[in-house]
C-alpha cells in the first residue's frame, strides 16, 4: 500500500498561515513540513521550489479574496449598498483574509510582483466600489472620491491606534460606512 500524499492545498493553506503569521520568510518549505506532519520530499511532488509555492498561495489568496468573495456578493444580492458591505465583510473584517491580506500588503513593499498582484486585486475592489456607489450617486467624481475613502477605512482601521470616546470601533466604523453610503441628496450641504 502507498503512502498517503499531503494534498497540494494543504501545502498553499499552512503556507498562507505562515505568510500571515510571520510574513514571505517564515514561508519555509521545512516548516511547513514540520506543522503537516510529513516530510520535505512531498513538497516537490506539487511545487518545482519556494517560488513555485509561494505563487501558488498569491493565486489562492487572489481567487478567495476576489472571485470567490464577487460570486457570493452576486448570489446574496441586495441593494448596492448591502452587497458593498457584505464584500468588506469578507475580505476585510473576516479572521481569514484580513491576516493574509496585510501580509500581502506589507510584502507588496518590498516585492514588485507582488506589488503588481496587489493592485490588479485592489482594481477589482475598487471597480466593484464605483460600480455600486455608482447606482445611487451619479457624480463620477464623488462616485471615486467615495470608493477611496471607504476602501481606505477599511484597510486603515486595521493600522489606527486611536480610541474613539463613548463609542467602540465597530460603532465608529459603522457611523463611516452609513455616511459613504448615504444617498447624496440625504446629506447637510456644506456651509
Amino acid at each position: 500500500m502507498g503512502a498517503t500524499r499531503t494534498p497540494r492545498e494543504a501545502w498553499i493553506e499552512h503556507g498562507l498561515r505562515a505568510l500571515a503569521e510571520g510574513g514571505p520568510d517564515a514561508v519555509r518549505v521545512e516548516a511547513l513540513a514540520k506543522a503537516l506532519e510529513v516530510t520535505k520530499g512531498g513538497f516537490y511532488g506539487h511545487f518545482a521550489d519556494r517560488g513555485a509555492l509561494l505563487e501558488a498561495m498569491l493565486d489562492a489568496w487572489e481567487r478567495e479574496s476576489v472571485d470567490e468573495v464577487l460570486d457570493r456578493v452576486e448570489r446574496e444580492g441586495g441593494d448596492a449598498r448591502a452587497r458593498i458591505r457584505l464584500a468588506g465583510q469578507l475580505t476585510l473584517s473576516a479572521d481569514r483574509l484580513l491576516p493574509i491580506d496585510l501580509a500581502i500588503r506589507d510584502w507588496a513593499r518590498r516585492n514588485e510582483a507582488v506589488a503588481q498582484r496587489l493592485r490588479r486585486v485592489d482594481n477589482q475592489r475598487m471597480a466593484l466600489l464605483r460600480e455600486m456607489i455608482g447606482t445611487f450617486c451619479p457624480d463620477p467624481d464623488e462616485v471615486e472620491a467615495r470608493s477611496l475613502l471607504a476602501f481606505c477605512a477599511a484597510i486603515g482601521s486595521h493600522f489606527l491606534a486611536a480610541d474613539h470616546p463613548g463609542q467602540t470601533r465597530a460603532q465608529v466604523i459603522a457611523r463611516a460606512a452609513d455616511l459613504l453610503l448615504a444617498p447624496p441628496e440625504s446629506r447637510s450641504p456644506a456651509p
